[in-house]
């Protein structure tokens, strides 16, 4: 049997750094030696080790889950006998460099998604009116398409009436490096809402530019990471919001949200057509509340009439000259709503539900469609003909 001069021996300074590598910052999502977050490592002889770490701010809601994945990870080490975790807060110059690391290196203040080269597609959720649904749908589509393995978060655009945050399950509040916001996240979600910097159940007053520039910090300032799709909620209308999604980023594809009813579909119609003055494609319509399945029998009960769904994308296939498909029509579920403020979208609480089919259903053809190479750079310069 070896004795402990012998076992810790074996404990080195490569090793737990090595293990150390496999743990991520639960904000920012990427090893922790990798962001200059492990301040020193200490080995003892009899096995035991001390690993100092930096947080990026003093008060981290993190350092908790911080301190538990560095201590397991060192503990699997052989050898080692005994973990300390030590922590510490990072300096305004170390945050700086952080901020420009995360940022690649890049200007602050840009647009990641923005950008011809970008991978993430965007979709802006509108409706023409309030009370349809939306935010409902946007955030089961986005735990759907989490749920599917891909990298997703919303941007609760609605300033006004923003709720996305309950309806996700959101609990923490984000984190703030440098001029760098680490946005919060619940079930595989990243979220920003202007609801997290509001005390209470505050309203929000506010002007066209001051909505502007809440928006684009949102865009701009947030750390979202690599995405695969990022969802802005937006406000009910055609008003400053709207037009700021396409000024701040124009490749941003417009996902129509409608009931069955005329009166709502007209206005949802008029809520598409945007897309003519602004240039931006409209991928599809949604039809929420569709019917209401009787407890009774087989038939649905369309309590908001039918057919609203399909007239407004047959009058917006019409207008912009393109096909505007109907991508789905969710039908009535008191799950829906109890998931809504639960904080368990649907889509995970009830998967095979009926409205949780069909949500799952749309966030599939949302989630699976290739961005083509319309736009991209493809870095190739003329050459000369002799």
């Amino acid at each position: 049997m070896a004795n402990e001069t012998e076992v810790a021996a074996g404990v080195t300074d490569e090793s737990v750094r090595a293990a150390l590598a496999t743990v991520n910052d639960p904000e920012i999502n990427r090893p922790i030696t990798e962001i200059g977050m492990v301040k020193s490592v200490e080995i003892a002889e009899d096995g035991a080790v001390r690993v100092a770490v930096y947080l990026t701010v003093s008060g981290c809601p993190m350092r908790e889950t911080i301190t538990t994945r560095v201590t397991e990870a060192v503990a699997a080490v052989p050898g080692v006998t005994a973990v300390e975790v030590e922590l510490d807060v990072m300096s305004d110059e170390q945050r700086k460099e952080l901020s420009t690391l995360l940022r690649g290196g890049a200007p602050e203040r840009e647009i990641p998604f923005a950008k011809p080269g970008t991978l993430t597609r965007v979709y802006a959720v509108a409706s023409g009116k309030g009370g349809v649904g939306k935010s409902s749908v946007t955030v089961n589509l986005a735990a759907a398409m989490a749920a599917d393995g891909l990298k997703v978060a919303v941007v609760d655009a609605d300033i006004y009436g923003h709720s996305v945050p309950r309806m996700l399950g959101v609990e923490g509040r984000p984190t703030q490096v440098q001029d760098m916001i680490m946005p919060p996240s619940s079930h595989g979600v990243k979220v920003i809402s202007i609801g997290m910097f509001t005390p209470g159940n505050a309203p929000v007053v506010w002007r066209g530019p001051m909505l502007h520039r809440a928006l684009q910090q949102f865009l701009a300032d947030v750390y979202w990471g690599d995405l695969d799709v990022l969802l802005l909620d937006l406000p009910p209308g055609t008003g400053d919001i709207a037009i700021s999604v396409a000024q701040l980023v124009p490749n941003a594809e417009i996902l129509i949200v409608t009931t069955p009813q005329m009166a709502a579909a007209e206005v949802a119609e008029r809520a598409g057509t945007i897309a003519l003055q602004t240039h931006q494609k409209i991928v599809g319509v949604i039809e929420n509340m569709s019917g209401m399945p009787c407890p009774h029998c087989d038939e649905m009960i369309d309590v908001f009439g039918t057919g609203g769904g399909q007239t407004v994308a047959d009058a917006l296939t019409r207008s912009v000259g393109a096909t505007v498909p109907v991508l789905g029509s969710i039908p009535i579920d008191v799950r829906l709503r109890e998931g809504g403020d639960d904080g368990t979208p649907v889509v995970l609480a009830a998967p095979d539900s009926p409205a949780g089919a069909a949500l799952r259903s749309v966030a599939g053809k949302l989630g699976g469609r290739q961005r083509g190479l319309s736009g991209l750079s493809l870095g190739l310069t003329p050459k000369n003909k002799f």
